[in-house]
């Protein structure tokens, strides 16, 4: 055993008596329990009950610890060595020792190791039995179908998480999962609650996954020593007369302690709540139907009240404050932000994420070489995978199909999402169909399929719809069983049985594999039921009508809500506009040679008939009351989107319709359309594309701050061809984006603003934007500031800014361009002829640079505006510039940071003539 000395060199010759000495104030401070140290001292023979009893007799628990420390040095080095390994091996109930036994680098002596070590502590013993079932709950993903398992480690793969502040503003990536527990990011240091939200099927309740396993095996850096996992979903369970106690609900719901419940685990969770994370999945699937503001504040562990209170008190910290939760939610689910202490936006996959994802799912190379074809072939089916959810069942779908017919491949460039939920029913309908040997796919094989499988299918959209009309998620068997299905049918994979929940008062109840698909289901039941007219499949479109004036509160307590009182105040449409956008794609022209075999063609094409004529009608009366503003970037008119407007585009796409999307596309009649963030992610792209390419004029299109990425990029080339602003900025862009830009725009000229700051374009990329400066002879505006740009890149941009007649506006801030970099923007100052504007801001430029900077300024009768601020500009370089700025009389915004003596240097006759800012 070695250790560290007063003078911290180590001594391996120290010995356990003398550890005990050197570290009495460490094990007096850290020892909280003394009970599982005396009984292993005890049952090994080193103390007696009489030694026991001297020991309890200590009116603290440090003096305890005192009198433990002198017995077993009194007894000598076994018993000392014995001691320090009681420590190591209970290791919950010692955690806080791990540093020093870090400290002092334990290896136990031989003779030691052979003494078993029995954790009698009562709260370590909770622990382990916590990490064991957790352990248990979490190890296998939810598998394709109820025969299937796959382990959770086999298959889980990050995807991009991004730190937001209270504003809304991106912090950044995070790297890892221990990140989310850390101070990174923590915008109110008194909220307790961490938000994750994101789209649906983006990954957020398979991240709690991972964190639960993770802490399960003690690989998550966490000082945590419970951990309570719960879906808000079965809160919605309980009836409005249930009560539940914290306490009942922390130990009901997880597992329980050994013996009575009241005992040490639950006091010592009330004396130490910092060593508690709760984990709540799913906000936005709360359904109540009470007034929560005549409910009183619930401040007792104890007291029995509606659960959904004592959800709402520990999420508030009325309840157990100090303990840490994690809260998850889609994208769109307001919580006010003096509750949330960070929050993580789930990002879905990057096309790295995606192809450690796939090769995980298809490890023989010929099999992935197959699909990586296939997928690098339609950039709107990889924009569909970026959503881990469609990933997976685009994946699944292909290993099975292709084991049964010959020669499948993903559908082409125009598969919907529609199209990849009917696969996946084909898949799940198909389980009952016995098949001889490959087969080749066709419609009439797939229609086969359907139609055998129709009555099972129309069983489980009925249930869906049931369950949407009704607000719930989850359903007993007899609520099954009720709809038409039978024990068989809940095998073929579109239910799965959950843990029951003693509030619903059966012994099983399910849910559908997820949200999506049974929003997918309750469109299905839409257009099979022959007693659904065609004016009642529009049914949900009502509840997800735009109000400018509502917000979407969820708990009384986060906010005063502007919803009437018979609202339900957590109503979220999410699932409602799936469903409309599932309905759309049902019933598409390219759908029908499918659904005449399973429903009538006189009822299909009258409901056909009504929801285009409600899209149509929707579609100008949306576009009519779109808010207009005059344009910074061109001149013209700016219109901005509404949040409809992106559900609205994702349904005509759906619908496959060129009359709708030619009506949408004729009433944009302004010059700019801003769809800033909107929450589009890459897919998206080929929604906005079925529109925007039969608009007849040239327009701009602001995509700033979404998640485009290079797949969305390319779904777009065919509009670029009409785009004369082009913003991209903060969308997860690479060097492979400036290339698809790069052709596109310079094969049509007409682009006039191009923005692509905080993005991921490296020196590569600048070169393809440099071709972009050459060749469009209309570029005014580039701002390509925040990427990864050395002086590289920035001499290219320089050198092809220089020879641009028509460029004004240059944003290059937030690079790393350096003086060399300086050097070529000063040359490129020079006798410019249109160069108004230019921010060289935080881009480790020195006094060097500076200088050049100044030279050039002396040579340039065009710039007005110049940043240089955050660089390393000195006071050596401030009479460069000042005398550059008495020669300069263009020149009226100087703003730099370095310079303490630019002032000092420039005469009041110029100080009056100019700003001289240091801001931002």
């Amino acid at each position: 055993m070695g250790s560290v000395g007063k003078d911290s060199a180590p001594e391996a010759s120290v010995t356990s008596l003398r550890l005990l000495t050197l570290h009495r104030e460490i094990l007096v401070e850290q020892v909280k329990n003394t009970q599982c140290i005396l009984d292993n001292l005890r049952i090994n023979g080193y103390i007696c009950n009489e030694d026991i009893e001297i020991i309890h007799r200590a009116a603290t628990k440090a003096d305890q610890v005192r009198k433990i420390l002198e017995l077993v040095q009194s007894k000598g080095e076994e018993a000392c060595a014995y001691f320090i390994h009681i420590l190591h091996e209970a290791y919950d109930a010692y955690i806080d020792l791990r540093p020093w036994f870090n400290t002092i680098q334990y290896m136990p002596a031989d003779f030691v190791r052979e003494i078993p070590v029995i954790n009698t502590d009562p709260i370590s013993k909770y622990i382990e039995k916590l990490r064991q079932e957790l352990g248990r709950d979490t190890q296998f993903l939810t598998s394709y179908s109820q025969q299937e398992d796959t382990l959770l480690e086999e298959l889980y793969t990050d995807t991009q998480m991004e730190m937001m502040n209270d504003k809304g503003e991106s912090l950044g990536y995070l790297e890892n999962l221990d990140e989310i527990l850390g101070e990174q990011g923590v915008f109110n240091q008194q909220a307790e609650t961490i938000f994750i939200t994101g789209d649906a099927g983006v990954g957020k309740s398979v991240l709690l996954q991972k964190l639960q396993n993770l802490w399960s095996k003690r690989e998550l850096n966490t000082e945590t020593k419970f951990f309570f996992k719960f879906r808000c979903r079965m809160f919605s369970a309980f009836k409005d007369t249930d009560k539940i106690s914290m306490k009942d609900l922390i130990f009901k719901y997880n597992c329980y302690p050994d013996g009575d419940p009241d005992s040490e685990v639950f006091n010592y969770i009330l004396r130490f709540p910092q060593t508690v994370l709760f984990t709540f999945d799913g906000y936005d699937e709360l359904q109540m139907d009470f007034d929560m503001d005549s409910v009183p504040e619930v401040v007792s562990p104890e007291e029995s009240t509606h659960p959904l209170l004592v959800l709402m008190n520990l999420l508030c910290g009325k309840l157990l404050r100090g303990s840490c939760k994690i809260l998850t939610a889609r994208t769109g689910t307001d919580i006010q932000s003096r509750i949330i202490q960070k929050k993580v936006v789930l990002r879905g996959f990057s096309p790295d994420h995606l192809k450690k994802y796939m090769a995980r799912h298809f490890p023989m190379q010929e099999q992935r070489a197959v699909v990586s074809v296939q997928l690098d072939a339609s950039p709107h089916l990889c924009g569909l995978c970026s959503i881990p959810l469609f990933s997976w069942i685009i994946f699944k779908t292909f290993k099975h199909l292709q084991s049964v017919y010959d020669n499948f491949e993903l559908p082409d460039s125009c598969i919907t999402l529609t199209n990849v939920f009917l696969l996946l029913s084909e898949v799940f309908l198909g389980r009952k169909t016995k098949k001889q040997g490959l087969l080749k796919r066709s419609m009439s094989c797939t229609a086969g399929i359907f139609k055998a499988g129709l009555k099972m299918l129309t069983a489980f959209a009925k249930l869906a719809l049931f369950g949407l009309e009704k607000g719930s998620f989850i359903y007993s068997l007899e609520e099954v069983m009720s709809c038409g299905l039978n024990e068989e049918d809940l095998q073929v994979g579109f239910l799965r049985p959950v843990s029951h929940y003693d509030a619903c008062g059966g012994t099983t109840t399910f849910e559908f594999l997820h949200l999506t698909l049974q929003a997918f289901l309750a469109a299905f039941s839409l257009v099979l039921d022959s007693y659904i007219t065609p004016e009642g499949i529009l049914r949900f479109f009502a509840k997800c009508e735009y109000n400018k004036t509502s917000h979407l509160p969820c708990l009384s307590c986060f906010g005063r809500s502007s919803h009437p009182r018979d609202t339900d105040p957590f109503q979220t449409n999410e699932h409602f506009q799936f469903t409309n956008l599932f309905l759309c794609g049902l019933l598409c022209k390219s759908n029908a040679v499918l659904l005449e075999h399973i429903v009538p063609p006189v009822c299909l094409k009258k409901k056909r008939v009504a929801l285009k004529s409600y899209l149509s009608t929707s579609v100008k009366t949306h576009l009519r009351d779109l808010p207009r503003y005059p344009s910074t970037d061109i001149e013209g008119n700016k219109v901005h989107v509404m949040p409809n407007f992106l559900w609205m585009l994702r349904c005509i796409f759906e619908t496959n319709s060129e009359d709708v999307a030619r009506l949408t596309a004729k009433g944009i009649s302004a010059d700019y359309i801003k769809l800033a963030y909107c929450n589009i992610y890459s897919a998206d792209c080929s929604a906005l594309n079925f529109v925007l390419h039969h608009h007849r004029k040239c327009l701009g299109v602001d995509l700033d701050n979404n998640n485009i990425n290079d797949y969305g990029v390319k779904q777009l080339i065919p509009s670029f061809s009409k785009m004369t602003v082009v913003r991209f900025c903060v969308n997860q862009l690479t060097d492979s984006s400036t290339e698809v830009l790069s052709e596109e725009l310079i094969k049509h000229k007409i682009v006039k603003v191009l923005g692509l700051y905080k993005n991921h374009i490296t020196d590569v990329g600048a070169k393809h934007v440099a071709q972009i400066i050459e060749e469009c002879p209309h570029l005014k505006t580039l701002k390509i500031g925040s990427n990864h740009i050395t002086s590289v890149g920035a001499r290219i941009l320089a050198q092809s800014i220089q020879k641009s007649k028509s460029i004004y506006d240059v944003g290059m801030w937030g690079n790393s361009i350096g003086d060399e970099g300086a050097d070529a923007f000063a040359e490129a100052l020079k006798n410019h002829p249109s160069l108004t504007n230019l921010s060289l801001s935080a881009n480790s430029i020195s006094s060097h640079g500076g200088k050049s900077l100044a030279r050039a300024l002396k040579e340039n009768s065009s710039l007005h505006i110049f940043w240089l601020i955050q660089n390393a500009i000195s006071d050596d370089a401030a009479s460069d510039l000042a005398e550059a700025l008495r020669s300069n009389s263009a020149l009226t915004h100087f703003i730099d940071l370095g310079c303490c003596n630019l002032n000092h240097y420039i005469g009041c006759e110029v100080q009056g003539r100019f700003y001289i800012g240091s801001q931002v």
